[in-house]
């Protein structure tokens, strides 16, 4: 056989190989040319908005519209998939060129619209942004520079199609311009520059920016971070006086009761020392966390060095293992002996050893990084490894989960002392620790682990949304910028979490004034009754703080002037203060004077001749009603005069001759007093109705939140939007409940003869510094929001708590009447139902309205 010459087959080997490498060459010669020669015959158009009034910051809005002809060879690959590489490598050509980059900072409403008709193929690309800091940003084809010395310069300046003739169109909104172009714009007034057919680089202007936005700009972020380090350390002033001031009046060692339960010690472990000791704790943490992770001011290792040990610390000055005092109602003495030392030092040793085991974890990728493959600085710059993630996850994880437990610690630690935990609860504590500590580590882990998952798919959003034209099919996690997100997750997730801590001084507050309540169980019958009938000086003071961090802070939000953050508490306790003050003189109860009270409402026998003497007063009016419809049988208009006449004689008697005003009734004082007997009861019933009748407008007002453009965007790219919308519902909630809760407690201290006339009361009291917040919203031409909104639902619901408080104080009768709505009309009869009926159906009405007109933007 003949031997094969190999060297003649090398020119089919070489055509072989051209033949499979030419698509690969020509895919990589395709990226680099757009054939930009074949879109001369383009037509583009190109429309900037600006947006002022009713905006904290200017927006800006770029619209743009190309028309390419068919004959573009890339042009039908802009009708394919948005994922396609066809698609994305087209429009990167049409919008960027070849060498162009997008904007990071600009935001796509939607995916280009593309239409493919007839010999041509149009593409509308919509971006927008707001004008938030000095400097150079682009947005679609635009760029828009400034400094905070010269006005701002808008230029013209696409990446692709540059020498095509453009029709452009600006739209100023009221701003100062002058016209830069040479020549000058086709058309121009007030508000508007239009070009025809002009080549981009001759498209410019400057325009200047009001005075309320150029104050935005130079002072907006000082400002915010003045305004929140304002806000911490009036916070802690509060709740710190609140405290001091509670604790004046308060046994100094412990008083025992009838059983021999001591009530507590206001010193050391009492609520008060924990209150001042989260004053300052939590003023010391706020200013470091601003002062520190926001500017970066420390490396990214020496940040998780700080935050996981400061985690750790807040958890253990919290000591959750301490005892406290099991619950009890107000007039009950407490039940179970103290814990044993032996048992508080094993609850210590657990929680200790699992805290940390866990900051132990933490710290270990911070210190020996090597051991994970990850670098000193902990961000690697190639692309993410397996045990580099699981370091970066263990570090995040932990960190988070410390920062957790320690809000859990001291929200346990606050509802401990002041009796404000269940009594299943303690004891479950007290007796399962180790389980208790496993099962709430796991809650804990799960939390941490769900603010990952949504920080994660946040950031992956954002990856998307900036690297959208990019050739590369490699998905988020296989980028080196997943290394920085794994790294930085913990630090957002972790300011979340303490921005959220104003619940803990709720809690706080909320357990120092139920221990007092609960303190007065050991005070002589005659003394308690008159500390039953309304909150005491002191407690006045911690409902009033109550008022201004539940229902005041979402006031705040809503006129979103970071500035007064530090002003918001004492405007709203002093709006409060007020609105008592003023209305306690004209109060049902206060115009009848102490001594009626004293005798009349003094015990429960006499409440519940009050309460048969308003049913009486209710059945002779409805005769008096049937009688003028021609109903009345046998009794006479004179003997029912007689007998409400006596009534009110019986009224005048128990006064002691004291003649209370004649427009005042038995039925009036009976509403006046409310369903129960000590005013932390009406307070609890009152803030659990207002929860029920808040959450449809809490729905409502979460549904608006995302709405807005601005918190939307937040939803879908700030790696705590997702849990920021949740825990909006639930501060909306508390708002509510927060609201029911002091109409409740001053219930019997608000003007007027019927209930909802309080809840009006209340209303005003949170609307007063909001009208200090509208002006300066009306001066600085900002947004107004749901701030009208949320006033109206404020009052729409406490209103229906108001009523359903009245039911509940006839609910004794509820077996005589046929449903709720027939015990409702007998209380208020025929004309006052009708006139509560419309007034509520007026508020909701105008609620309505103001919530269809902001849903519809």
């Amino acid at each position: 056989m003949r031997k094969i010459r190999w060297w003649l087959l090398l020119p089919l080997v070489a055509a072989v190989a051209w033949w499979g490498c030419s698509p690969a060459v020509a895919r990589d010669r395709s990226r680099q040319d757009c054939l930009m020669d074949q879109l001369r015959s383009s037509t583009v158009q190109a429309e900037l908005k600006f947006f002022q009034h009713r905006q904290t910051y200017i927006k800006v809005y770029s619209d743009m519209t190309v028309r390419v002809p068919r004959k573009w060879d890339l042009a039908k690959d802009l009708t394919y998939s948005e994922k396609s590489e066809e698609y994305r490598r087209a429009m990167r050509c049409l919008l960027l060129g070849p060498k162009g980059s997008s904007g990071s900072s600009e935001v796509r409403p939607h995916d280009p619209k593309v239409v493919a008709k007839g010999n041509w193929v149009t593409v509308q690309y919509d971006a927008f942004l707001w004008i938030q800091n000095y400097g150079t940003i682009r947005i679609g084809p635009w760029t828009v520079s400034g400094d905070a010395h010269k006005n701002w310069q808008v230029a013209l300046r696409p990446q692709s199609l540059d020498q095509v003739p453009w029709h452009v169109t600006a739209r100023l909104d009221g701003l100062n311009f002058d016209d830069q172009s040479n020549p000058g714009a086709s058309y121009a007034d007030a508000n508007n520059l239009v070009w025809n057919r002009e080549m981009p680089k001759q498209v410019a202007f400057d325009v200047d920016l009001p005075w309320q936005h150029s104050l935005a700009l130079v002072f907006g972020q000082s400002w915010n971070t003045a305004g929140v380090a304002a806000w911490w350390v009036c916070a802690s002033c509060v709740i710190m006086l609140a405290a001091l001031r509670a604790q004046r009046l308060l046994p100094s060692t412990g008083t025992a009761t009838q059983s021999g339960q001591r009530v507590g010690d206001t010193r050391g472990e009492s609520p008060v020392g924990t209150m001042l000791q989260w004053g300052l704790l939590s003023t010391a943490v706020a200013l470091t966390l601003l002062l520190i992770i926001p500017q970066g001011s420390i490396p990214l290792n020496w940040r998780s060095f700080l935050c996981i040990p400061t985690g750790l610390a807040l958890l253990l000055v919290a000591r959750p293992w301490r005892g406290g005092l099991p619950p009890a109602a107000p007039g009950t003495a407490a039940d179970g002996p103290a814990h044993p030392e032996a048992v508080q030092r094993r609850r210590a040793r657990i929680v200790i050893a699992t805290a940390s085991g866990v900051a132990a974890a933490g710290l270990l990728v911070v210190v020996a990084p090597a051991l994970f493959g990850l670098p000193d600085n902990l961000v690697s710059s190639k692309a993410p490894t397996v045990s580099g993630l699981i370091g970066l996850m263990l570090m995040g994880l932990a960190t988070v989960w410390l920062w957790l437990a320690a809000m859990v610690a001291w929200a346990w630690r606050f509802a401990r002392e002041g009796g404000l935990a269940p009594t299943s609860w303690t004891h479950k504590w007290d007796t399962s620790i180790g389980r208790c500590t496993a099962v709430t580590g796991t809650l804990l882990g799960v939390a941490a682990g769900a603010l990952l998952a949504c920080a994660w798919a946040a950031a992956e959003r954002q990856w998307t949304r900036t690297n959208w034209l990019t050739f590369s099919n490699d998905s988020f996690t296989a980028a080196p910028s997943f290394n920085k997100f794994m790294a930085t997750f913990s630090f957002s997730d972790l300011l979340w979490t303490f921005s959220y801590s104003w619940i803990l001084t709720v809690i706080a507050l909320a357990a120092l004034l139920y221990f007092r309540v609960r303190a007065q169980r050991i005070e002589p019958e005659g003394r308690k009754e008159e500390l039953s009938f309304r909150p005491g000086t002191p407690d006045l003071l911690l409902i009033a703080a109550l008022f201004a961090f539940l229902v005041g802070l979402q006031g705040r939000k809503f006129a979103n002037e970071t500035a007064l953050y530090g002003l918001w508490i004492p405007l709203n306790i002093f709006s409060l203060y007020t609105i008592v003050t003023l209305g306690r003189r004209w109060s049902v109860l206060g115009r009848l004077g102490g001594c009626f009270y004293e005798k009349l409402l003094g015990s429960k026998k006499s409440r519940r001749e009050l309460l048969a003497k308003a049913r009486l007063y209710r059945s002779l009016n409805h005769e008096l009603y049937l009688l003028d419809q021609g109903r009345g049988g046998s009794v006479t208009r004179q003997q029912l005069a007689d007998e409400l006449h006596g009534l009110h004689q019986w009224l005048i008697a128990e006064c002691h001759g004291e003649r209370p005003p004649d427009h005042l009734s038995v039925l009036d004082v009976a509403l006046a007093w409310g369903p129960q007997g000590h005013w932390w009861s009406n307070a609890m019933r009152a803030a659990r109705l207002a929860f029920c009748f808040g959450a449809p407008a809490s729905a409502a007002l979460v549904f608006l939140d995302l709405r807005d453009t601005y918190h939307w965007l937040e939803l879908r790219y700030e790696p705590t939007g997702i849990p920021d919308a949740v825990a909006s519902f639930f501060t909306y909630q508390m708002a509510w409940a927060g609201a029911g809760f002091v109409l409740g407690a001053l219930w019997r201290l608000l003007p007027g003869h019927r209930s909802p006339a309080r809840a009006w009361s209340l209303t005003v009291a949170y609307a007063l510094p909001i009208c200090i917040a509208v002006l300066i919203i009306k001066l600085t031409d900002a947004g107004f929001g749901q701030v009208f909104l949320y006033s109206l639902l404020m009052l729409s619901v406490l209103t229906l708590t108001s009523i359903w408080m009245d039911l509940a104080t006839f609910r004794r009768e509820q077996e005589l009447w046929p449903s709720r709505f027939a015990l409702l009309l007998s209380i208020y009869q025929v004309r006052g139902f009708s006139t509560q009926i419309a007034w509520l159906v007026t508020q909701l009405a105008a609620a309505a309205g103001i919530w269809h007109q902001l849903a519809r933007g």
